[in-house]
C-alpha cells in the first residue's frame, strides 16, 4: 500500500505502538507529524528513523493533560501543513478498578482517551476541508467486552467507539473514520502477568507488529467505502 506525499499526524508516536504506526506510515511512503507528551528524546530518535526512509517528519509537542491548550498548540504547529489522516493514539491505561476509581482518575482518562481525539478530529477535519481524507481511532478489545480491571480506561474507550460511528457519519462522505481495537500486541508496560493475557486469547499468541501495521495501513489506504468499522487484531479475545 502506498501513502506517497500523504501527511498522518499520529499522537503518542515517540514510544511504543505510536512509534511503530509512524514507521510503519513511513516505510509505506507517507510523511509524519509526531506528536508526544513528554518524550521529546525519543521523539527526536524516532524522527531520525522515519526520515532515513526518505519521508518528512515535524514533530509537534503538547500535553494531553490540558486538552484545550494541546489542541490550541497543536492548530499552531499544523496551519501551513495539509494533512491526509490522523491516527489517535496516545492514550492512558490504569489498572484501576470501579471502587477505586477517583474522580480525578476519571477526568484524566478522558480528557486523554476521549476528549482529545474529539477535539483533534474536529481539527483535522477542518484541516482536510473537501478533501479525502482518514481517520483512525487506537480502541482495545474492552471498549465492547469490558470486565473489571481499567475500569476508567474502559469506559473511555467504550466512548471512543461510538465516538467512531458518530464521527464517520458526520464527516461523511470525503472522510473515513474506523477503530483499530487491539489485543495482545506488546507485553504490558506495567509489567503484567504476560502469560495470563495469552491464556485467555483463542489464537494462543501475541500478535506480530507486522499484522499490526498492515491492519493501519489498509485503514489509511483501503476501500473509501468502509466507514464506521471497528477491526479487532486481538486473536478472537473479544469473543470470549
Amino acid at each position: 500500500m502506498s501513502l506517497q506525499n500523504k501527511t498522518i499526524l499520529i499522537t503518542g508516536a515517540a514510544r511504543r505502538l505510536g512509534r511503530f504506526f509512524a514507521l510503519s506510515i513511513a516505510q509505506a511512503g507517507g510523511n509524519i507529524i509526531l506528536h508526544h507528551g513528554h518524550s521529546m528524546r525519543e521523539a527526536e530518535e524516532t524522527a531520525l528513523e522515519i526520515e532515513k526512509l526518505g519521508v518528512r517528519c515535524h514533530i509537534i509537542t503538547a500535553d494531553f493533560y490540558h486538552p484545550q491548550q494541546a489542541i490550541e498548540e497543536i492548530d499552531s504547529s499544523i496551519k501551513n501543513i495539509k494533512i491526509y489522516g490522523l491516527v489517535n493514539s496516545a492514550a492512558i491505561f490504569d489498572p484501576i478498578k470501579f471502587r477505586d476509581t477517583k474522580l480525578i482518575d476519571w477526568q484524566r482518562h478522558m480528557d486523554i482517551n476521549l476528549t482529545v481525539p474529539f477535539l483533534l478530529s474536529q481539527l483535522v477535519a477542518k484541516n482536510i476541508g473537501e478533501q479525502e481524507g482518514k481517520i483512525v481511532n487506537i480502541l482495545d478489545w474492552r471498549a465492547l467486552r469490558p470486565g473489571r480491571d481499567h475500569f476508567p480506561y474502559t469506559i473511555s474507550k467504550a466512548a471512543l467507539s461510538a465516538l467512531t460511528k458518530a464521527m464517520a457519519v458526520a464527516l461523511a462522505p470525503n472522510i473515513q473514520v474506523n477503530g483499530l481495537a487491539l489485543g495482545a500486541i506488546l507485553p504490558p508496560a506495567d509489567g503484567g502477568d504476560e502469560d495470563m493475557v495469552i491464556n485467555q486469547v483463542p489464537a494462543a499468541r501475541w500478535a506480530t507488529l507486522d499484522e499490526v501495521g498492515q491492519t493501519l495501513l489498509f485503514l489509511l489506504d483501503g476501500p473509501a467505502y468502509i466507514t464506521g468499522e471497528i477491526i479487532h487484531l486481538d486473536g478472537g479475545r473479544h469473543l470470549i
